[in-house]
């Protein structure tokens, strides 16, 4: 079926009351699935099967006349690419752009109606829509039979695979110790339960993960913990004996009898407060009278970000195997290239191959980004059969990639040339590398919020009148979501956003995009350390960053004439741990010639 056709479909159920009470004149399909998960299963890309635009953000509003779809700067050039004539791109963010809600007020009728499948939109955006929609005289409205399922005939089903236990050892925390901590911010709250649904939380909290989403080693479930229980929402088809064993003392129930369950723990006249993060869907919130919710931001969100010792040593034990398998990667494109048989496809599917010879390899922990030219400028590419393109010898070429170990997730961009860049490309790239350089060596108050450390990272871009249109960091889980929150890094100023703490990872991922033309980024992984400081004012403690990612950073791409000389100390310096820890790694994995190549890769800048 053609997406006009869907469209014409969609907009026949929104004016009959078949499955809705009443017509409806706008419906709003949200990218995100019942737990508001960033990456969906396949059967949960709703919004790209209604307008094509297959990108992992963004929100797809349809009129009884007309579709717009919104999504930031990530994607713009994505979009427009995909997007049919029946479509008008909304680029938000940009100051031209109208909000959602200001688009519907300017195209709806007086009194029009607006619909949502509650399942599918936070609470933190459903509430805000709501208010402004009625305050312009329109109405949201709860449509709980999902009408675009409806349209599709051939969804798939939802994914029921198994599940992988973690040992306390790899964890560094039992998960019943986890919920004691969570009981105790239950009493602290005078709280009689709450309702977990974001899906990384509830792997974390139990010491288990899965694959139902691609890349995301997480399964679907939702949890309800009380003073005295601990519920699990799965598919029962998961419940194995040594599931059972596992979390002795949990009691199981299907999966989809969570709304049921806390309705009725809503109407126990003993409950006092339910609670509920905002980030949740408006339907979990729904079951709840409103005078016995607790909303407020998950507590699991912030244990999770900040890791144990043994998940530190977990990760930066990835790194190393990912930083070996990227280096065989780069002496294979050095000298397959100028063959002229390389492609964005096979240089990702090559890079893929050689993660998956290390011990403990998963999966990829995201679609790889692999780019030559032009293509580097969209921001999230994923190169398919339609757009493949050669890899050449006379343009920028980027790789923005990870994997899933059992000892944790990575998340490495490299730009490379595998010719002679031009200056004007080495400036560019050195002005990003020295963003990168400044937020990495940033010293700060501990318990500062990384939206403040944005602009460090941009700075010398600034300067000469450059900037990017992403955020700069991303926090990264322990073998979970590449992209893990609530703490990051961006000029976006996020009101669930937590301060940065010891042994919190995030990602440095400074960037420049010239459309039409070229693609640059430098991204590592990095913990925060304790900063060793003269002094302590307010006995506050100060923190920086430290590199967990050890991989080369192409040196033929820096105009050295403009770093300072603490600019070149720090690269030297992280090349010099580059070339000890990865060059040990390489000789135990009797990998000799790309050993050889990382000591060329890692000599001092002069």
């Amino acid at each position: 079926m053609n997406k006009g056709g869907i469209l014409s479909k969609l907009r026949a159920l929104m004016s009959s009351t078949v499955h809705i009470p009443q017509p409806i004149n706008a419906y709003i399909i949200p990218s995100a699935d019942v737990h508001q998960s960033e990456y969906v299963a396949e059967c949960d890309l709703r919004r790209a099967f209604i307008s094509g635009f297959t990108g992992s953000d963004g929100t797809a509003i349809v009129t009884t006349t007309q579709a717009a779809l919104w999504t930031d700067g990530r994607y713009y050039l994505q979009a427009e690419q995909q997007l049919s004539s029946d479509w008008t791109l909304m680029k938000a963010g940009l100051p031209d752009t109208p909000t959602d809600a200001k688009w519907l007020a300017s195209v709806l009728p007086v009194g029009g109606r607006v619909g949502c499948d509650p399942a599918l939109l936070s609470i933190e955006k459903w509430r805000p829509l709501s208010k402004e929609l009625k305050s312009k005289g329109f109405e949201l409205v709860c449509v709980n039979e999902n009408l675009v399922d409806l349209l599709w005939s051939d969804r798939p089903e939802r994914p029921c695979n198994d599940l992988i236990i973690l040992s306390d050892e790899e964890t560094g925390s039992s998960w019943p110790k986890k919920v004691s901590e969570v009981r105790a911010k239950l009493s602290e709250e005078k709280a009689s339960a709450i309702v977990l649904t974001a899906l990384d939380e509830i792997a974390w909290l139990f010491n288990m993960r899965g694959s139902d989403i691609s890349y995301n080693p997480v399964s679907f479930s939702f949890a309800v913990i009380t003073p005295e229980t601990v519920n699990l929402f799965i598919d029962p088809k998961k419940v194995t004996d040594k599931l059972r064993k596992h979390l002795s003392g949990v009691t199981f129930h299907p999966y989809e009898t969570v709304y049921k369950f806390i309705s009725t723990l809503a109407e126990d006249e003993s409950a006092s407060k339910i609670w509920v993060s905002s980030k949740s869907s408006y339907a979990i919130y729904s079951q709840i009278p409103k005078h016995k919710v607790l909303l407020q931001a998950s507590p699991v969100a912030a244990m999770k970000s900040k890791k144990t010792p043994e998940e530190i040593k977990g990760m930066e034990e990835a790194q190393l195997k990912d930083a070996v398998a990227l280096c065989e990667f780069f002496v294979w494109l050095e000298k397959t290239v100028p063959t002229g048989t390389v492609t964005e496809v096979s240089a990702a599917d090559k890079a893929e191959f050689f993660r998956s010879q290390q011990k403990n390899f998963m999966s990829l922990s995201f679609d790889t980004i692999s780019s030559i030219g032009p293509d580097g400028a969209i921001i999230h590419y994923k190169p398919s059969s339609k757009t493949d393109k050669k890899v050449t010898t006379d343009q920028i070429y980027l790789i923005d990639s990870g994997a899933q170990y059992r000892e944790g997730t990575t998340d490495t961009t490299r730009t490379i040339h595998l010719g002679t860049p031009s200056q004007y490309e080495q400036e560019c790239f050195t002005r990003v590398l020295k963003g990168h350089i400044n937020l990495s060596s940033a010293i700060f108050p501990k318990g500062l919020k990384g939206h403040m450390l944005d602009t460090l990272a941009r700075q010398s871009l600034w300067e000469v009148g450059l900037d990017y249109r992403h955020g700069t960091g991303h926090g990264v889980g322990a073998f979970l979501n590449v992209h893990e929150g609530p703490c990051g890094i961006s000029f976006r100023y996020n009101p669930a956003e937590i301060g940065l703490e010891e042994n919190m990872i995030v990602t440095d991922e400074p960037g420049y995009y010239e459309d039409g033309k070229f693609g640059i980024r430098i991204e590592n992984c990095v913990k925060v350390v304790k900063a060793k400081t003269k002094y302590n004012f307010g006995g506050k403690d100060y923190l920086t960053f430290e590199p967990i990612t050890v991989v080369p950073l192409q040196k033929k791409m820096i105009d050295a004439s403009l770093l300072t000389e603490n600019e070149i100390k720090w690269l030297n310096n992280y090349h010099s741990k580059v070339r000890d820890i990865v060059g040990e790694e390489l000789l135990k994995q009797d990998k000799k010639s790309v050993y050889q190549w990382l000591l060329q890769e890692t000599e001092p800048l002069g």
